[in-house]
């Protein structure tokens, strides 16, 4: 099952490049040159082997948040985020700490942190969008889209991050068809808002390269088409984590990014055994709850039983397709 894949394959590639965060490019293959060498879930830089990090915590919490209510009810999953970050989790983004501990409300949040900062695309809602992914993929492109957008918006002001997140989303869907999500690229990029196509357009281009990027890969743009560079120029799950871990920066996410789209296009079978059984995901705030991989699978089985296609579950915010900044503000 490709849906189990996708939350298993980004929670196996957060926890695969956490300790490697920030260092130089090719840090992991210079310390495991042989694909498949025992301790590759290695641990350091605070982490212990095989654990995830934020970016998995996020995404359990949006998944657990759409299990309860069968639909998306952002007002709980702010909240969820909220008591999460009050918890003292590890590791938190800067922005991300910012809207949640501001004590704004849910819906206004992330717009007034960036109305007064005007940094708002970085890579926090990408990490967290292997359960919504699949949780909406049997609704169709729009609907997905929107909700991607919708999520993001709940810490991310910039649109940039809200289109980023939708594509994602999309490309994931495609794949969960069984079919290539690269051939999907020009129909996806055809729905993303028109100020954002052309930059998605470039980092998401066959001859792109990570090398190519003009910001960090922290940022939104760089971290998508890292991914997408990754499992365009590999032809294995294994292969594409390793090289989205080898780009340096911010490893945990940008391989949490790429072994969800690896994990939906080759399954959780192809998920090495040497990185799915030490993987853990602490939840800071639940009484010391950790998940494990086989609930993690499980947790994706349940986020993707069968919905009518053609219905988007109802939902009791106020009804819009996606976030409008001058409606937040």
């Amino acid at each position: 099952m490709t849906a189990t894949g996708t939350v298993l394959g980004s929670a196996v590639g957060d926890a695969l490049g956490a300790p490697f965060e920030f260092g130089p490019e090719g840090a992991f293959s210079r310390r495991f040159p042989v694909p498949g060498q025992d301790g590759e879930m290695c641990g350091g830089g605070g982490w212990d082997p095989g654990e995830a990090t934020d970016d998995t915590q996020m995404a359990v919490l949006v998944g657990e948040s759409l299990i309860r209510y069968g639909r998306l009810e952002l007002p709980d999953v702010f909240d969820r985020f909220r008591r999460w970050a009050a918890a003292d989790p590890k590791d938190i983004g800067l922005q991300t700490e910012a809207v949640l501990t501001s004590g704004d409300p849910w819906d206004l949040a992330a717009a007034l942190h960036f109305q007064t900062n005007q940094r708002g695309a970085g890579n926090g809602s990408l990490m967290r969008a292997s359960t919504s992914a699949v949780f909406f993929a049997p609704y169709g492109k729009d609907a997905t889209m929107s909700a991607a957008r919708r999520i993001a918006a709940l810490t991310h002001g910039d649109r940039a991050a809200w289109e980023g997140t939708a594509i994602l989303h999309e490309l994931i869907r495609v794949a969960l068809l069984g079919r290539d999500p690269l051939t999907a690229l020009p129909d996806t990029l055809d729905a993303v808002h028109p100020d954002h196509r052309a930059r998605y357009a470039t980092v998401l281009a066959d001859d792109w390269h990570p090398d190519l990027a003009t910001e960090f890969n922290g940022a939104v743009w760089p971290c998508l088409g890292s991914a997408v560079w990754a499992v365009r120029s590999t032809d294995s799950f294994e292969e594409a984590v390793r090289a989205a871990v080898d780009l340096g920066g911010d490893t945990d996410t940008v391989a949490a990014v790429t072994g969800a789209l690896a994990g939906a296009v080759y399954g959780e079978g192809a998920v090495p055994a040497c990185w799915s059984e030490p993987l853990h995901v602490p939840l800071p705030g639940a009484g010391g709850r950790v998940l494990r991989a086989g609930e993690l699978m499980d947790l994706a089985v349940r986020l993707s039983a069968e919905r009518p296609a053609h219905e988007e579950p109802a939902r009791k915010e106020p009804a819009r397709e996606e976030p409008d900044r001058e409606d937040l503000v």
